[in-house]
């Protein structure tokens, strides 16, 4: 097929990036996930709400958002990042969850002491069954040049990552992907070209460090006929991952019973570990559920945005409230590591 010199350039630079950094070898610092337990919360806002003044109280005393979290019995921290936020259709202007704002937040996580999940969205904005918009950068490549845009950008985010020594434990190959990536190409329906591009991304999780382990994200939490149908296909089709994460949102994705009843399905059927990669409401619930699936597998949970949206863990004045207390005995009871 002919291509623009400026597509041909773009693919050119990709593949050139792909080799550079594959050949540059840095020390693999991703350790093996170290809790069997996971209580985990998503708090990419926080360099946006820093920036804008907001400061953080327990029990009077202002904290550090990673110590309330780690005083309150978590263990983990999940990270969105975006391909380019600065483009014209992208997140933000000034760049949050871009490369730069991921280095630092990474920096923060590894001196907590806690453990990493990184997000890719591929994408410059946000990303979730209802859109998963193409960055703009590649929005005219054709099927094996979105392959390699999607394994060039991973790896240049994780070696840049690993060059900092803060390599991710566990990264997801895309953000509820259970409608597909990479809108229209990588769309549910094309499940071959879906498996393609996860795919790739896979590839370049690996090809950086053995360690780090890969979930698929499907938002499908109470579902389980539509989660069985998308993780049958990628494992039909070849795609090799280690975790499924689910989200989880009563208004989309039913009831707690519900929620249960279809992770203990997912837990029994497959090989993979099974977590609640996003939630807010039935906290409590959620995490009985989470950490009580029979066996001997990774379990954990991931509370969305817990310091700005939904059922937050700080009032208007930033100080927190009974919801993250809530956390200090859910730790306690299932013996959460720190």
């Amino acid at each position: 097929m002919k291509i623009s010199l400026s597509r041909s350039i773009y693919l050119v630079i990709g593949l050139i990036t792909i080799g550079a950094l594959s050949a540059y070898k840095f020390s693999d610092n991703a350790a093996p996930i170290k809790f069997k337990q996971i209580l985990g919360a998503d708090i990419s806002f926080i360099p946006q709400l820093e920036s804008e003044g907001h400061k953080f109280y327990d029990n009077g005393v202002s904290k550090d958002p990673f110590q309330i979290l780690k005083d309150h019995g978590f263990n983990y921290v999940r990270l969105r990042i975006f391909n380019n936020p600065k483009a014209d259709s992208g997140y933000s202007a000034k760049d949050y969850c871009g490369l730069e704002d991921t280095k630092k937040m990474a920096l923060r996580i590894k001196a907590a002491g806690m453990g990493f999940l990184l997000d890719f969205h591929y994408s410059d904005t946000w990303a979730d069954p209802g859109k998963q918009y193409k960055p703009a950068a590649w929005k005219m490549l054709n099927n094996q040049q979105l392959q390699d845009s999607i394994k060039a950008f991973t790896i240049l985010t994780l070696n840049t990552l690993k060059k900092q020594g803060t390599l991710p434990n566990m990264v997801q190959v895309g953000n509820e992907i259970n409608h597909g990536i990479l809108w229209p190409d990588g769309r549910l329906k094309n499940l071959d070209t879906l498996a393609g591009f996860l795919k790739a991304g896979i590839s370049g999780v690996r090809s950086v460090s053995s360690n780090i382990r890969i979930m698929l994200h499907i938002a499908c939490g109470g579902q389980n006929a539509e989660s069985r149908y998308f993780l049958d296909n990628m494992l039909k089709r070849g795609v090799d991952f280690d975790i499924i994460g689910e989200s989880y949102y009563p208004e989309w994705h039913g009831t707690p019973d519900s929620l249960k009843k279809n992770l203990t399905d997912l837990n029994t059927r497959y090989k993979q570990d099974v977590m609640v990669a996003e939630y807010s409401q039935h906290k409590r619930e959620v995490n009985d559920i989470a950490l009580s699936l029979p066996g001997n597998k990774v379990k954990g949970s991931f509370i969305w945005e817990p310091f700005s949206w939904g059922e937050t863990f700080v009032d208007k004045q930033g100080n927190t409230n009974d919801h993250i207390k809530t956390y200090t005995n859910i730790s306690k009871d299932y013996h959460i590591s720190q």
